[in-house]
């Protein structure tokens, strides 16, 4: 069979960008460009601004992609795009772009879901497939996903409340860390000691699903004692303990959901993947139980276009094209693709 090359297209929050995607699992190139900066003064994404910076970033991405790849616009064979969920004017610029090449090019539009991109972003350089499970956590999500086949998917379990990005934002923000949390919080952890403080972990009986509000409230209302009495914040103990708990919940809950699923090969994805101590963890706790355990390079774990170029090959090769009319969502359940 001929090489199929997908162009990649990720728009949903404030990384804008497009990548070319060899085979699905062959990454040309990559090319990433983030308004974050913008956004760090007002602590978290502004959506009107991050709109603006797309459509800013958008075409030179793009051409900077194929450029990088070697291979001409005419020698792609589709277009994936994010469609939801995520910031709508984020993604109507990504999925109006792509729309746009598919008409002129008479090719396909694949429309990925976002959380299917991350979940495809392990298949990058590895020989990982169906079936297995996946954690997908980030700043606006947290699912386990079962994933049965290429396009057959199985929500094990998923946030309540909180997303574990959006609690380490918070917490990052009480503690006077800044905006995104995840990183600063994971790097001054290394200093802390993770049982310094006793963190509540929530769990549910008879259900793999997640909750984060209260260990939220629980940091949140401990450095506001520490303050009312003057007593010392360790900031790095707080981090780390804080940390500890929240990566210790991911881990159980998805190596026990795989266990009911009758699988031994677990991933992670999403921007929390990134993180040093739940890869840690990950990897100690499924080599003790023998069991295979897949992460991607931490670039692939953020928003990007290479995971939407990959989900979109396997899409293409199921013949699951989407119409030009296809519209954005800022809300889609992973089962609706």
């Amino acid at each position: 069979m001929d090489d199929i090359f997908i162009l990649g297209i990720e728009s949903s929050c404030d990384e804008t960008s497009a990548a070319v995607v060899k085979n699905g699992r062959e990454v040309l190139s990559n090319i990433i460009s983030t308004s974050l900066p913008l956004h760090q003064k007002y602590g978290g994404v502004v959506p009107e601004l991050a709109s603006r910076k797309h459509l800013e970033f958008l075409v030179p991405v793009i051409d900077e992609a194929l450029l990088a790849a070697g291979v001409p616009l005419e020698r792609i064979d589709a277009v994936g795009a994010t469609y939801g969920p995520g910031l709508v004017g984020g993604l109507l610029v990504g999925l109006t772009a792509a729309k746009g090449i598919c008409l002129a090019r008479g090719i396909p539009l694949i429309g990925v879901h976002h959380l299917e991109g991350h979940i495809f972003a392990n298949l990058i350089g590895s020989e990982l497939e169906p079936p297995f499970v996946s954690l997908v956590a980030s700043g606006g999500h947290s699912h386990i996903v079962f994933v049965k086949d290429y396009g057959s998917y199985e929500v094990l379990g998923r946030t309540r409340d909180d997303a574990p990005g959006e609690a380490y934002d918070k917490v990052a923000r009480e503690l006077g860390l800044g905006y995104p949390g995840g990183p600063v919080i994971d790097r001054i952890s290394q200093e802390g000691r993770r049982d310094a403080v006793a963190f509540p972990r929530t769990r549910f009986e008879d259900s793999f699903d997640f909750s984060f509000s209260g260990i939220k409230t629980a940091v949140l209302n401990y450095v506001n004692r520490a303050r009312m009495t003057g007593a010392e914040i360790c900031v790095p103990d707080v981090c780390a303990s804080f940390q500890e708990a929240v990566c210790e919940v991911l881990c159980d809950n998805t190596l026990k959901a795989a266990a009911a699923a009758g699988q031994k090969t677990v991933a992670l994805s999403g921007g929390v993947a990134a993180n040093s101590r739940l890869r840690e963890m990950f990897s100690k706790r499924t080599a003790r139980r023998g069991m295979k355990f897949y992460r991607p390079a931490p670039v692939l774990c953020t928003d990007n276009g290479a995971m939407i170029g990959a989900a979109a090959y396997y899409a293409f090769l199921k013949g699951r094209v989407s119409p030009l009319d296809l519209n954005a969502y800022a809300t889609l359940p992973l089962e609706e693709m």
